[in-house]
């Protein structure tokens, strides 16, 4: 976002905004008064008042307006409460904080007999850059006798999309459940994702987007709109598909999530708002669907800096493996910042190396074996991931 000089703008204006401007446009004043006045030094006990009294409450308002009213008047530089008043003014409410739901496989060691697994049992993830993530059961499951497999529901113990990870990453216990002896988060595990308390620069694009919401014909606008109402849903993560792909009338709306895909009653959900509910233009036939995938096998040889203990090149290739799956959107920890993936673009593996270079100083040198990912409407994922430290 460009930033806009708002003490420029006034400078413009022909108004004073500095202390030296504005002492000068007293003097004239006085002058324009017909006062006689000749100490205006400043060791002047006049000006020391002036300055006292008028110039500097002067500059603090000028600091002011500059520096939050003018730019809380407009969507493009206002911030926080400011922000959510102009994205009132089109019927926008900036969207809260919610838990990612979903369920958790349980396997046990032996299918013989019953076995419960109780409510609020906590399942944890592995350290991802220092954060662990929980899930909590939120009901009793049951293991007839004979299953050895079972689905429970569960539910993250805050609020936020962090919690949306892929499928795998939930596979600890941190208290034993007596005979369980694997818990996995499984493809489509999430029934709801997490989101996080909407940040100013996707509201400020909602509320951007509303504008062209507004008429009489249902544009992409209109059902990015709609469809960016619903948790884990960004506005820069929805992308169209014209050319009547299912015949006239017809159009495709790709929902890129972060991290772990919700499962398919999440689409339903949203497409049942759309299609079902009477929120769709005449003859429009929009069918929304989850951002395709592209399986990608990534292989890095890594060589640390020399005299690296073997505890520190562990941790090493560890961290660097989170990270790179962070630029794959399988987590969305704020402390590792890659370049991410995206559609319709090209994911270079240079500037991975480069990032990887500047985030973590004991690497010497890597080389992936990689060349770049061009995506069209797809997004990349990791198949399989390899680093190897080299000696």
């Amino acid at each position: 976002m460009n930033e806009v000089d708002f003490k420029e703008a006034l400078q413009d204006a022909g108004i004073p905004t500095t202390e030296a401007e504005l002492k000068k446009a007293w003097e004239q004043e006085v002058a324009d008064q017909g006062s006689k006045l000749s100490n205006t030094s400043a060791y002047s006990p006049f000006w020391r008042i002036v300055s006292a009294l008028i110039t500097k409450p002067v500059l603090w308002l000028i600091s002011l307006i500059t520096g939050t009213v003018l730019p809380n008047f407009f969507v493009k530089t206002a911030v926080d409460g400011w922000l959510d008043m102009l994205a009132w003014a089109v019927n926008l409410e900036r969207k809260q904080a919610t838990l990612a739901k979903g369920s958790l496989l349980f396997t046990r060691g032996s299918a013989a007999g019953t076995l419960v697994v109780d409510v609020d049992t906590r399942v944890q993830s592995a350290a991802i850059n220092g954060h662990v993530y929980e899930l909590k059961t939120t009901e009793a499951g049951t293991f007839a006798d004979g299953q050895y497999q079972l689905a429970i529901p569960v539910e993250a113990v805050d609020a936020g999309s962090g919690f949306n990870l892929a499928p795998g990453y939930y596979a600890i216990l941190p208290v034993p459940v007596p005979g369980i002896v694997q818990v996995v988060n499984a493809d489509d595990w999430l029934t709801s994702p997490g989101d996080d308390r909407e940040p100013n620069d996707q509201l400020r694009l909602r509320t951007r987007n509303q504008f062209s919401a507004v008429n009489q014909y249902h544009t992409d606008a209109v059902y990015r709109a709609m469809i960016t109402t619903f948790p884990g849903v960004r506005p820069d993560g929805v992308f169209f598909e014209h050319g009547a792909p299912r015949g006239p009338g017809s159009a495709n709306a790709y929902v890129l999530f972060e991290a772990g895909v919700p499962a398919d009653e999440y689409l339903a959900t949203i497409n049942a708002y759309i299609r079902e509910q009477g929120n769709h233009g005449h003859g429009d036939d929009l069918l929304v669907m989850v951002m395709p995938e592209t399986l990608h096998s990534i292989e890095l040889k890594l060589w640390p800096l020399a005299n690296l203990t073997a505890e520190l090149q562990t941790r090493l290739q560890l961290q660097v493996e989170q990270f790179i799956r962070a630029a794959f959107r399988e987590s969305t920890t704020s402390d590792y910042q890659p370049t991410l993936t995206a559609p319709q673009a090209r994911f270079s593996f240079s500037r991975l190396a480069e990032e990887l270079h500047e985030q973590f100083p004991r690497i010497e040198s890597l080389a992936f074996t990689n060349t770049d990912i061009l995506s069209e409407l797809n997004i990349p994922r990791i198949q399989s991931l390899k680093v190897t430290l080299e000696p």
